[in-house]
């Protein structure tokens, strides 16, 4: 027998709809790039305003940019730059799904976001040892 978790699909995308909006955070974390996976020992982290992330996938692909807004409610990121042009000319920013990008510049002006890197990096896995 299975041990906790959820196995029927539907359930599972029922919890990720329904999900409190602390856990719905996480949702929005992106894979970092192999220079900060291999700088601070963190394979990803929640998306935050004024990360710099590359987008990896789609159309888009390969184009760099800083996040404009981090909407958590929908999962959706909003870069600067990539926008497109409506019909009557106006120019709207395009949401783009938090697990399409990769984070290659991290904001560190949070001292709780410092903290964070240190309690899952590379200092806590020496200290286990």
């Amino acid at each position: 027998m299975l041990k906790g978790g959820v196995t029927k699909p539907g359930k599972s995308r029922k919890r990720r709809f329904n999900a409190p909006h602390h856990v719905r955070r996480k949702f929005t974390s992106a894979p970092l790039s192999p220079a900060l996976r291999a700088q601070h020992g963190v394979r990803s982290m929640p998306v935050r305003r004024d990360d710099t992330v590359v987008i990896t996938k789609g159309d888009r692909k390969m184009t760099e940019g800083r996040v404009i807004r981090v909407d958590p409610a929908r999962g959706r990121l909003f870069i600067e730059g990539v926008t497109r042009q409506r019909l009557d000319g106006t120019t709207i920013q395009i949401p783009i799904r938090a697990e399409n990008v990769m984070i290659t510049k991290l904001n560190l002006d949070d001292e709780w976001r410092r903290k964070i890197l240190e309690r899952r990096g590379y200092e806590s896995k020496r200290g286990e040892e």
